[in-house]
């Protein structure tokens, strides 16, 4: 299957792909950090295994949104003065003020009366760009890899993603997490970029550049349920 990506979209769902000589169906698994990966016998076709995943999409879906990091209830939030919303870990209450962009001032968070979660959304994506790409410098040169970009955008429950021509994208989200989650989410995008799957040499390499992984990763699974994550910033 020489012809097959390392990742398989289809439709709104993406799929890590690995071959093995010794499987005789498709294995199907929903990870526990809400990925998908697929282990298929060599002689599957792309056209063959699309039809397997529409097939089981329904159940995927379940079985990711039971597995999503972000948490099953996002907290609500009212776009009202003194409302906390958090940056980096830290919480900051909102202050309504008559005009102006959304902005981080004197440990105060403004935001236009009569503004709300977009509004919000949009400054996250705005002050993550270049936090992310700074903090993201060492980790690249670590792990031996040269992304060819990244983006901040919503990801569904997803806490980042990556494409085979190397664009890291991060959950506009992770903006609410402290840095060494942070760190976590980066070192396990630019992991995929040289490993696709979650097998055991995946681990490796994100275990080489952070040790201690798995408690970064519990403590992210844990904290996901805290995080604001409006329907339309999904």
């Amino acid at each position: 299957m020489s012809d097959f990506p390392g990742v398989l979209r289809v439709g709104d769902l993406e799929v890590a792909v690995s071959v093995s000589e010794r499987r005789k169906s498709v294995r199907l698994t929903v990870e526990r950090d809400a990925s998908i990966t697929a282990v298929v016998p060599s002689q599957v076709s792309r056209t063959e295994l699309t039809k397997v995943v529409e097939a089981k999409r329904s159940w995927l879906y379940g079985k990711v949104a039971e597995k999503r990091d972000l948490g099953e209830a996002p907290p609500d939030k009212e776009f009202v003065s003194g409302e906390g919303f958090l940056y980096l870990g830290r919480s900051y209450r909102l202050r309504v003020v008559d005009s102006g962009d959304v902005r981080l001032i004197r440990g105060r968070l403004e935001l236009a009366r009569g503004g709300g979660a977009k509004e919000l959304v949009d400054w996250y994506r705005r002050v993550g760009a270049p936090w992310l790409t700074r903090r993201v410098q060492p980790w690249v040169t670590r792990i031996g890899v040269e992304p060819s970009g990244l983006r901040v955008r919503p990801l569904g429950y997803r806490w980042g993603s990556c494409s085979r021509d190397g664009q890291v994208n991060i959950h506009w989200a992770t903006m609410q997490l402290p840095p060494t989650l942070i760190d976590y989410v980066l070192v396990h995008e630019l992991a995929h970029l040289h490993r696709a799957d979650h097998g055991a040499e995946f681990w490796r390499i994100v275990e080489r550049a952070l040790p201690g992984h798995e408690d970064y990763r519990e403590r992210l699974r844990r904290t996901g349920h805290d995080l604001w994550l409006p329907e339309e910033g999904r």
